[in-house]
Formats: structure tokens, sequence, C-alpha cells
């Protein structure tokens, strides 16, 4: 009989490789699809609350967060089994939300009574409920959670929120209609989409101003189909991808210029946008077309459409560090 090398033997110890896998909210169906990052197929689609639309996940993994906005609640979902396991409170219609890096506080944006409530994870508790402008709608927590932040859409506003006294403290004008807010890596700057105004504000975090306003053009597209939504940074830092929604259009743009490389056409109305853990792939939510582009991050070209619910509206890759536990069970199976 063979014996192993001692290679082979930790092989075969560590099990089959992990895929890693990309959520997507289908705001229409009330659903959650689930696409495998390395065949790029859908295998699993689950129910959820009315009307899905921002999802993130726990550090580990082994949390789905959902923002079913439509039944006025969080919900913490097993990402395996696609039950879920409670609501959370969130306020009235919660649109989207951000995980602090503490790993249990949740800012969310309540659209309908021009709040932000902020909300323990772990012991589902309200922590507070603080007013900002009407209709907000991004939210965003720096890097060293110090600060979040809450686009409002209709006070065309940035709204400052200091996370140790949990009370706003100041706002940046924006353009009109900002949707969504992203820091930087290194949380020296904040990007803010203006879906409205068809332009990206770059703040400067230290002093709250506007550093550079980013417009966009694409050729052969009307100016009021070009309205950017959902912003994603590239890994490395030298790129923001910044979908531009009817203009089914994601553009490309250097973060040390601002200056806007390329346009990348992906289907009908994209929203949201969410980098696999190595960053080498984007994929992009299309509302209209009810599908996925999966985007080459090196090339800038799209490489596969992924049919999913309709009107996918929300992403995010899960976490791969836990995505099976130590003992090979699956995370957040029952031991």
């Amino acid at each position: 009989m063979s014996r192993l090398t001692p290679l082979a033997l930790v092989l075969c110890l560590a099990g089959p490789a992990l895929a890693e896998e990309i959520f997507v909210s289908n705001e229409r169906d009330n659903t959650v699809s689930v696409i495998d990052g390395d065949s790029l197929e859908v295998l699993r689609t689950f129910p959820v609350g009315r009307r899905p639309r921002g999802l993130t996940f726990s550090q580990d993994g082994r949390s789905l967060y959902v923002c079913a906005s439509d039944s006025d609640a969080v919900q913490v979902i097993d990402p395996e089994t696609g039950q879920v396991r409670h609501n959370l409170p969130s306020g009235e219609d919660p649109e989207q939300f951000a995980l602090a890096p503490d790993g249990r506080t949740l800012f969310i944006a309540n659209e309908e009574n021009a709040t932000t409530t902020v909300v323990d994870a772990q012991t589902r508790k309200v922590l507070a409920q603080i007013d900002v402008g009407i209709e907000p709608e991004g939210v965003a927590v720096s890097p060293d959670g110090r600060t979040a932040v809450t686009t409002s859409e209709t006070t065309n506003m940035v709204h400052w929120i200091d996370t140790q006294t949990l009370a706003a403290v100041d706002a940046t004008p924006v353009g009109q209609r900002p949707r969504f807010a992203a820091f930087t890596a290194d949380g020296s700057r904040l990007w803010a989409s203006a879906e409205i105004g068809g332009t990206v504000s770059v703040i400067d975090v230290a002093t709250r101003k506007v550093v550079e306003t980013i417009a966009f053009a694409v050729k052969g597209i009307a100016a009021d189909r070009i309205q950017p939504v959902g912003v994603q940074m590239s890994k490395d830092g030298r790129h923001a991808f910044v979908a531009l929604g009817p203009s089914d259009r994601v553009a490309v743009v250097d973060t040390a210029t601002y200056r806007v490389e390329s346009y990348i056409l992906v289907g009908r109305r994209v929203w949201q946008l969410a980098l696999n853990a190595a960053g080498t792939r984007l994929f992009t939510t299309n509302g209209v077309s009810g599908d996925v582009t999966v985007i080459d991050t090196a090339t800038f070209r799209p490489i596969k459409t992924v049919k999913v619910g309709r009107f996918p509206w929300g992403a995010a890759a899960r976490p791969m560090s836990s995505a099976q536990a130590p003992d090979g069970r699956a995370a957040g199976a029952a031991p």
C-alpha cells in the first residue's frame, strides 16, 4: 500500500478548496441569490423580507444582514441555509447600512423618518436614533471607526456622526440626491455620489470640505441618464468604480487625478457594486435587466452576465475566513 507524502497528507486534511460567494438582493422577488465566485453560476436563492436592498456580512462571514425595507427590519440570516435567525430593530424603511469596525454596531439609514438608527447587533438594542436630513440613504463608517456618515437625498447633504457620542456634528452640501458614500482605505477622503446631480463629490475628511467634483459624460448617452449611485474602491486604492444607473455604464476613475479612465457597458440600470476578496472581479447589480455583470478589474472588461432575480439591487461578497469552520462544518451550522 502506498504512503502519502507529508505534503499530500496536509492537502488531504485541509479538505476541498472553498469557493467565494457573492450575495445579491432581488428587491422585486423578496429574495437573495448566491453566486459562486469561481464558476460564476447561481448556487441557490432564498426568500427574505419585503423589498430587500442593502446587505452586508458580519466580519466572520457567519451572519448576513439584509435591509428588508418594506418589512421595516434588518434581518440576520444564516448564509448557509438562508434561514432568518432574527430581526433587528431598524427604524422605518431601512435602505442602506454600514457595520462599524467593532463588528457589532450597525448604522442604518431610515428613509421615511429622516433618522439614522444605531443598533448593537449582539444585544439587539437600539443605541440611538439620530436626526439627519430628509430621505437618508447612503451610510458609511470610517476605517478607524470614529466617524459615520449618512447622505440625505432631499436635503442634498452628507451628515457627519461622532460614533462615540452618537450625535450628528456637521453636514456637507453635495450634489442633488446623494445616494451612496464610501471612505477611502486610509480614511482621508469620502466619496459621495449624487444621482440627479450626475456627479461624485470627493470630500476631505479632516475639513469636511469638498475638494473635487467629478462629472461624467458618455458618448451617445443623454446627460440625464448618467446617474451615479454605487461606489466601490479597488483593492489597491488606485481606482474607484462608479455605477451610473440608467446609462448602463460603470465609470473607472483614477483616484489620484480624478480622471475618468473608462466606461464599462453592463446590464440595464446598474445600481450597486461588490468586489471579490482578491479584487480581481467586480460584480454589478443591474436592476432592469435582472442580472449581474462580472468585470475583470485588470482589463476593465465584462467577462460574464449572470441571471438572478427581478430587480437586483445590493451585492456583498462573503468574507472567506469563516466560509467553513475548522472542524469541517459549514459556518453557522449547528454543532
